[in-house]
């Protein structure tokens, strides 16, 4: 399918996804997660206690916060002083139950640990590049913690999908998620099982046959990065 995107990328071809492991010093484990002007700060903290519903005994727990810093948008995003906003809260959940899903929590102890995923720069994609790029993290904080065994079994990665202009293209940035008809995100973990699946047609319909477009896209997008986050954390 030769579609040629607005920044030359063709329909299958996701943005340059890097990572910067051990950003924050104090950080038990910190990534600096890039997907094209997209940034996000990744940084796990443990503490040696459980949330009061969890059972004693029964594991540990892998949870998440996500936010847009100020300055991350062309507008300034403001503070959310006053509790996570609704997307934040949604956002944050999905990247806490996406790192459970390659979790054994049993593994884990008596013990928290907390992804705090700060946007820096926005251009689209920033839920995707925070669960890539905690995925990365986690294992990192994981192998620091020097457990009988690694809590982690496998990585996990997520990418957006859509339709713009009436072609399914992979790894939306900004500009092509305010244009898709249809947009959806994946997280699937490496050996190809998905984890959630989320989409919407914006003001239409989609086909059988173009969501199987979306999904194989989405599993291709995820497969490259997975063997970018193996990479990155020497495997």
């Amino acid at each position: 399918m030769a579609v040629t995107r607005h920044d030359m990328r063709m329909h299958d071809r996701h943005r340059p996804l890097g990572f910067e492991l051990d950003f924050q010093r104090a950080a038990l484990a910190s990534v600096l997660v890039s997907l094209g002007r997209t940034r996000v700060l990744c940084a796990v903290s443990a503490e040696e206690r459980l949330p009061p519903w969890i059972r004693p005994g029964s594991g540990g727990w892998v949870t998440a916060e996500y936010a847009m810093l100020p300055g991350a948008g062309a507008e300034r995003v403001r503070r959310e002083r006053d509790g996570a906003s609704g997307r934040s809260q949604e956002i944050q959940r999905l990247i806490g139950r996406s790192l459970r899903a390659v979790t054994r929590l049993e593994a884990l102890g008596e013990r928290t640990l907390t992804l705090d995923c700060d946007v820096i720069d926005a251009d689209g994609g920033t839920r995707t590049a925070a669960i890539t790029g905690a995925a990365v993290a986690l294992w990192r904080a994981c192998e620091r913690l020097r457990l009988a065994e690694h809590p982690m079994r496998r990585l996990v990665s997520a990418v957006s999908v859509g339709i713009v202009d009436g072609h399914p293209v992979l790894d939306l940035d900004y500009h092509e998620d305010h244009q898709a008809e249809v947009d959806m995100n994946l997280v699937i973990e490496e050996r190809g099982r998905f984890v959630e699946v989320q989409g919407t047609a914006e003001g239409g319909t989609f086909s059988r046959e173009e969501l199987d477009q979306l999904l194989a896209l989405g599993a291709k997008g995820c497969a490259e990065f997975t063997a970018l986050q193996r990479k990155a954390l020497g495997l």
